[in-house]
């Protein structure tokens, strides 16, 4: 017997987990349904030897009082059950380059922010300030990044090109490279990318620096537990097959994998949009739009290493460390030669639970294009220790793990002596397991001469179906959350998100006081 409800998500990344809260709270009859085991895509963990690992969230921005994801997590009713440890204020971000022994810092907070680096800096001073203001300016133009006000996006502020607007703000090469060290967040391609990009992104993490204590898959658990709170259902191992459609061209129900069939009223895809144009079928799309789709080329995808310490032997650090092995390898650090691998990676701490001044993990991250695992692409693994790809390909993880620990001991000298197990993942680790294509990291390749070709509108030509996702627009936490409100306005109004989120933001205002 078909199940019938008001709205059904496909797919339980960040997009559609708050996608389905926003509407279950309008007292829509919601349900969701994802493919995997667990749910929130780029927010999942996985646990080895007894410590949570996460496989794309390793720290938020903008939760502080009063900021925007705050603001947003709060009228989802999960901020106070967060769990969250604040970073270092002076340098949540480490910049390295090669053999200098500096560390370049992003502080919290624009004063502190200009302060820090500035001491590296004591010239360039009014430049950094310049940055600051510019980064604020471009944010405040951006529909929906201050909660609710602005929802057009200005053309001007698209086409703004980073390496462009980096370079006017000033000509120290050390500088620009400093300002552009965790480009790594938009996928290193700081040459081509819209200013708005690195802007949005920088924005948040210069606000308020955080990171997930116990992993970022506490936020998914978070939300589908007020989904059920709600009266939505959520169910996972439900991999949707088919879209079937009415003879009016109108989007009826789904079935999924085991045969189960669900309908609703509207739908929300919050799937790879690749695998969402499957679904729908090329026939009932404009071939323009299916064109230009398919013409978008995805960001470069990543190899993690994550490592479990011996207990007391590496100290720990509250801050993130973005290396490159040389200032110019910033502008598109994820163009690098197989023989250097890895020429940048980004490192992270765990502190250990007895004694948190000593970390118990380590996880360093750098890019790695799909072709290097493309002999194995005909495999699929989604459970734990199966080594179904064989033999050549563990040999493949091992060589590549060695070669970045060679790189960490740089930085961290018997690194090695410090280690008690190795684990990996690779491009196919996250095309398997969070979808994406091609094991993209972010989403498809933006630049600043063509912005518009990979914005989607929520609203398709299919009248009752939306998209929401990192694949539509922008990657994220916060770019995520941000666009599933768009998506919502599209289905209840703009008005009515609006006079929500103004209604908790002057709650919120006379509770401070």
């Amino acid at each position: 017997m078909k199940k019938e409800y008001d709205i059904l998500v496909i797919g339980s990344g960040l997009g559609g987990l708050v996608s389905a809260l926003i509407l279950a709270k309008e007292g829509l009859k919601v349900c969701v349904l994802e493919k995997n085991n667990q749910y929130g895509g780029n927010l999942q963990t996985f646990s080895r030897d007894k410590l949570i690992f996460d496989t794309g969230v390793h720290y938020l921005g903008g939760l502080s009082q009063g900021q925007n994801l705050h603001q947003f997590f709060s009228y989802l009713e999960i901020i106070d059950d967060l769990q969250i440890r604040k970073m270092d204020e002076d340098g949540y971000d480490r910049i390295t380059f090669g053999d200098d022994k500096i560390e370049y810092p992003h502080a919290q907070g624009y004063e502190n922010f200009v302060e820090q680096l500035s001491k590296q800096f004591p010239e360039e001073r009014e430049n950094v300030e310049n940055y600051c203001e510019e980064i604020q300016r471009v944010c405040n133009h951006f529909p929906r990044y201050n909660i609710v006000g602005k929802d057009h996006y200005n053309e001007e502020i698209l086409h703004l090109n980073t390496k462009r607007f980096i370079e006017s703000i000033t000509s120290d090469q050390k500088l620009q490279a400093v300002l552009l060290g965790s480009n790594f967040l938009y996928a290193g391609d700081s040459e081509n990318i819209p200013f708005y990009v690195h802007a949005l992104t920088v924005n948040s993490y210069i606000q308020s620096a955080y990171k997930c204590v116990k992993g970022g898959s506490q936020i998914s658990k978070l939300l589908i537990r007020k989904l059920r709170e709600y009266g939505a259902n959520v169910y996972k191992h439900s991999e949707v097959s088919e879209m079937i459609f009415n003879e009016n061209n109108v989007l009826s129900s789904v079935r999924t994998a085991e045969g189960k069939e669900y309908s609703a009223k509207q739908f929300i895809s919050n799937i790879e949009i690749r695998s969402a144009l499957k679904l729908i079928g090329e026939k009932r799309l404009k071939k323009s739009f299916l064109n230009r789709i398919l013409s978008w080329e995805p960001v470069s995808s990543c190899f993690s290493v994550y490592l479990v310490l011996k207990p007391d032997s590496i100290v720990n650090f509250n801050h993130n460390i973005y290396h490159f092995s040389s200032e110019e390898m910033v502008w598109n650090a994820f163009k690098y030669k197989k023989e250097n691998w890895p020429e940048t990676y980004m490192l992270s701490s765990t502190p250990a639970k007895q004694y948190p001044e000593f970390a118990e993990s380590l996880t360093a991250i750098s890019y790695m294009d799909f072709d290097e695992v493309k002999e194995w692409q005909n495999t699929f693994n989604t459970i734990a220790d199966e080594h179904e790809r064989g033999k050549q390909y563990e040999k493949f993880k091992l060589e590549k793990a060695e070669k970045m620990i060679d790189a960490l001991e740089k930085k961290i000298p018997d690194l090695r002596e410090s280690i008690k197990s190795i684990y990996t993942s690779s491009p196919l680790s996250y095309r398997d397991y969070i979808g994406s294509f091609g094991g993209n990291m972010y989403g498809y390749v933006k630049t600043s001469e063509n912005p518009l070709k990979t914005m989607v509108s929520p609203r398709t030509k299919i009248d009752n179906l939306f998209l929401t996702g990192q694949s539509v627009n922008m990657h994220g936490i916060l770019g995520c959350t941000i666009g599933a409100f768009n998506t919502c306005a599209e289905i209840l109004g703009k008005e009515l998100i609006d006079d929500r989120l103004t209604q908790m933001i002057n709650k919120n205002k006379s509770e401070e006081k």
